[in-house]
């Protein structure tokens, strides 16, 4: 900064007067002078990472970024990556807890954990989990239902509507219901919340042959990777833009489920989109 100051100063003032107020060496100045005049060695990697970065919504923190670059051909470090995106100023968002609970007491029957925080699956339909989460936008709000694959994270369904009723939930479950093969019997895993103690949850599963599971009462980490997406979701897309209203919104979940599915890639992934991944493992 004071190299900068003296050079930005110095047809006005006398250098050595300059040199002596900064506290700078005449050799110090010519010699950093000289450096800024240089190419910087790094332009094509900062053009890169930047590139990555805004590509992806700026929603990619450092490990993102680098595999986007290693599949690129680039020849990099992470710590390398981390420190150019700090150098830029870029830098993903952190997210925030803010959870919508459904649970209203025991209004029907409460199904057995099942999934038992196993969250890998080997095969497609084998385990999905769910649940509901909140949206406000002045005092109107907007509420989420999506079901996930657990075997690539993938959301293969989901409902949006303005209030949260159980054929709300059960319509996101009947289109992912609707995707099962003859012989798809998945895990459906979600929270004691009412939708999912109904009767009509229950038959919709039952019918398919599917098995249900709940978390405990008050465990969010049984069912810890939708809330999880639901943290990405409303940190990406949400909690740093203000929407004018509710179709705004819907838009950009919508925008943002097909990105996350087709689009945003996971290190647990192989370094591939849901999509991506699905089709590889399918066509092996």
């Amino acid at each position: 900064m004071k190299v900068l100051a003296v050079i930005a100063l110095k047809a006005q003032y006398r250098l050595d007067v300059l040199l002596d107020v900064a506290g700078l060496a005449r050799s110090t100045l010519f010699y950093r002078q000289a450096q800024l005049r240089r190419p910087d060695p790094k332009a094509a990697l900062k053009a890169a990472v930047t590139s990555a970065f805004e590509n992806n919504h700026r929603r990619y923190g450092h490990r993102r970024v680098h595999r986007v670059l290693v599949d690129k051909g680039w020849r990099v470090a992470k710590k390398t990556v981390l420190a150019v995106m700090r150098e830029l100023g870029l830098a993903c968002a952190v997210r925030r807890r803010r959870r919508y609970v459904s649970y209203q007491g025991q209004v029907g029957a409460v199904a057995a954990n099942v999934l038992d925080r196993q969250f890998t699956a080997a095969a497609p339909n084998q385990k999905w989990v769910t649940d509901v989460t909140e949206f406000r936008v002045g005092d109107a709000k907007l509420y989420l239902s999506p079901v996930m694959d657990l075997f690539d994270r993938q959301i293969i369904s989901y409902s949006i509507g303005k209030s949260p009723t159980t054929e709300f939930t059960n319509r996101s479950l009947r289109a992912a219901l609707d995707t099962l093969g003859e012989q798809d019997c998945p895990i459906v895993h979600s929270d004691q919340g009412f939708h999912y103690q109904h009767s009509s949850w229950r038959r919709l599963l039952a019918d398919a042959g599917a098995i249900q599971s709940m978390s405990r009462k008050a465990n969010c980490y049984d069912n810890a990777i939708i809330e999880n997406f639901f943290g990405h979701l409303k940190e990406e897309m949400f909690h740093h833009v203000r929407y004018l209203n509710l179709d705004a919104l819907r838009t950009a979940i919508e925008d943002y489920i097909d990105w996350f599915n087709n689009d945003r890639i996971s290190l647990r992934l192989d370094g591939l989109s849901p999509v991506r991944y699905r089709a590889q493992a399918l066509a092996a």
